[in-house]
């Protein structure tokens, strides 16, 4: 095994570092907020250990945090005195992050001062990405499929979606994205911000 490690994981560990200081959290405040063991969250911060989806979706929660907008602040378009700035971003420079248990391939398109978050995101077949309920809310999303056909269980509720389809997210429910075809899944999520934590 490499000891390289991204970039970007390198950048997840220390937005997850900054967000639980900010807080003023120990690991083991966060991991009771979280359901994330504290040895797992503890990893992750020290860079040993790249977070899967699920994770994610668990530690954004705690947070309050949408996953994109932990992703962006991780990623951060920024200036030298490292401020967020608005502009151009070629494909070429955008940073994807893979997620290690399941193949899931997530880029943003929107920078941090963007009022709405964009994702684009690849599910690839056979694959399953639960978020808790916390993770939805005081966020307001779309869901749009772009190729392919995603299986969305909201709650109890489960929408069969095929390209071209959206699904306005409602009340904050367990959610998973669900990719039960042979073929890759790409959709965008659009998200905005709804009443202030």
């Amino acid at each position: 095994m490499s000891n390289i490690v991204d970039p970007l994981v390198r950048q997840i560990a220390a937005r997850i570092h900054t967000e639980r200081n900010r807080r003023q959290w120990t690991l083991a405040q966060l991991a009771d907020a979280s359901g994330v063991s504290r040895a797992m969250i503890n990893r992750i911060e020290r860079g040993e250990s790249s977070p899967t989806a699920a994770v994610l979706g668990k530690l954004s929660a705690a947070f309050q945090l949408s996953v994109s907008s932990l992703l962006a602040l991780a990623e951060g378009a920024t200036d030298e005195s490292g401020e967020a700035t608005a502009g151009v971003r070629r494909s070429a420079d955008a940073v994807e992050w893979r997620d290690p248990a399941t193949g899931y391939r997530r880029r943003q398109i929107t920078g941090p001062l963007f009022p709405a978050e964009i994702a684009d995101v690849r599910l690839p077949a056979g694959a399953r990405v639960p978020y808790p309920a916390a993770a939805f809310v005081f966020i307001r999303q779309v869901v749009w499929v772009l190729e392919g056909r995603l299986t969305f269980h909201e709650g109890g509720t489960v929408h069969e979606l095929d390209a071209g389809d959206t699904i306005e997210l409602g009340e904050p429910a367990a959610c998973v994205f669900a990719n039960n075809s042979a073929a890759e899944c790409r959709y965008a999520i659009v998200l905005t911000r709804g009443e202030t934590p």
